[in-house]
């Protein structure tokens, strides 16, 4: 899966794409909200359209400097989750949702409005990215995945 240089999305698809991953309904992330202090959890989903890829077969991660975001979450879940092997570069480390505020018609503030919460580490990728399994250059990536996975066939 090349999320190299994908700038993120919305955390509803990383569940959608994890439900084809996963054998059984998984908790994903749980994000807490400032705001009410309240926390939204994430699953996979129960059922989805077509076939499932399924939680058994290998599965390779490549990541980038440029991967943030959601597509931060997607490696970060699978990986956490022993379900991909990441491979490439560390993430830009972004997983706090923010919103910035006009405090001066030439300055704005960005301010964390959240924070992801990985029920396995307990942790997230905010400010350090998701670190590879494999570490390599971004356009190395794909070749060492390919070996990878050659190996893991032979042996």
């Amino acid at each position: 899966m090349d999320l190299r240089n994908n700038r993120g999305g919305d955390p509803d698809t990383v569940a959608f794409v994890c439900s084809y991953l996963l054998d059984e309904r998984t908790h994903l992330n749980t994000m807490y909200w400032r705001r009410g202090e309240r926390s939204e959890q994430s699953w996979s989903l129960p059922h989805v359209p077509g076939a499932r890829f399924g939680g058994s077969k290998p599965l390779y991660v490549l990541s980038s400097d440029g991967t943030f975001s959601a597509a931060e979450e997607l490696a970060y879940d699978l990986q956490q989750l022993g379900r991909a092997v990441v491979v490439g570069e560390p993430t830009r480390g972004g997983a706090h949702p923010c919103k910035g505020w006009t405090v001066h018609p030439h300055l704005e503030t960005t301010i964390p409005t959240g924070r992801a919460i990985n029920p396995i580490s307990g942790a997230n990728w905010e400010g350090t990215g998701v670190r590879p399994d494999v570490p390599c250059a971004a356009v190395e990536s794909l070749g060492q995945a390919h070996t990878l996975a050659l190996a893991r066939l032979a042996g």
